[in-house]
C-alpha cells in the first residue's frame, strides 16, 4: 500500500508540472483562453491560434500622407474567444508568393488588451507612406501577441495592397 501510495503522489507531481511548464510556455505566450466544454465534452481551442482565425486584408480610408489598409480577423464558431494585445510582429508581405523586402514597423498603444472569438473581431491597420513608390502585394504573414507576449505560429491575410519603407502596424482593435 506504501508502494501505490509513493507512485501516485510522484505520477501527480510529474503531471502537475507538465501541465505547468505548458501553461507557462517558457517566455512565448500561449493562445488560451477560460476552457469552454461544448455538448460533446471537449475543450474548444483558442480562437488567437493561427489555424483557427480568417483574416483578410482590404482598403481603408487615407490620411494625410499615407495609404491605410484594414487586416479583418474574424473566428468562426466553435472556437474559444481570447485576449490580444498591440501590433502584430513579425510582418512580412508577399506577391505570388515571393516575399519583399519591406520590413514593417508598428505605431500606436501597444498595452490595451482586446477580446477575439465568434461575435467579435478585431482588426488592425497597415499604414503605408505616400511618398515613395510602393511595392504591390498580395498577402501579409504575420504573427499575433497577447498581454502574455507573441502567439506561436503564423497567420495570413490575403488582400491587395501596396506597400513601401516605413510601412508601420497599428495595434489591434475591436471590431470589423
Amino acid at each position: 500500500m506504501r508502494n501505490v501510495r509513493k507512485i501516485v503522489a510522484t505520477a501527480t507531481a510529474t503531471v502537475t508540472a507538465t501541465v505547468l511548464a505548458g501553461v507557462m510556455g517558457g517566455g512565448v505566450a500561449q493562445a488560451s483562453s477560460p476552457s469552454t466544454v461544448g455538448a460533446s465534452g471537449a475543450t474548444a481551442p483558442s480562437a488567437c491560434r493561427p489555424a483557427n482565425h480568417i483574416a483578410k486584408i482590404s482598403a481603408a480610408p487615407a490620411s494625410a500622407g499615407h495609404r491605410h489598409y484594414r487586416v479583418t480577423l474574424t473566428a468562426p464558431r466553435g472556437y474559444e474567444p481570447c485576449e490580444l494585445a498591440g501590433s502584430p510582429t513579425d510582418v512580412r508581405f508577399y506577391h505570388h508568393g515571393s516575399a519583399d523586402k519591406v520590413r514593417a514597423g508598428r505605431y500606436g498603444t501597444q498595452n490595451k488588451r482586446v477580446t477575439f472569438g465568434p461575435g467579435h473581431p478585431v482588426h488592425f491597420d497597415i499604414q503605408v507612406p505616400n511618398s515613395t513608390r510602393g511595392t504591390r502585394a498580395d498577402e501579409a504573414a504575420f504573427a499575433l501577441r497577447a498581454p502574455g507576449g507573441v502567439i506561436p505560429g503564423e497567420s495570413s491575410a490575403h488582400g491587395p495592397l501596396t506597400v513601401s519603407p516605413g510601412t508601420a502596424i497599428g495595434p489591434i482593435q475591436a471590431g470589423a
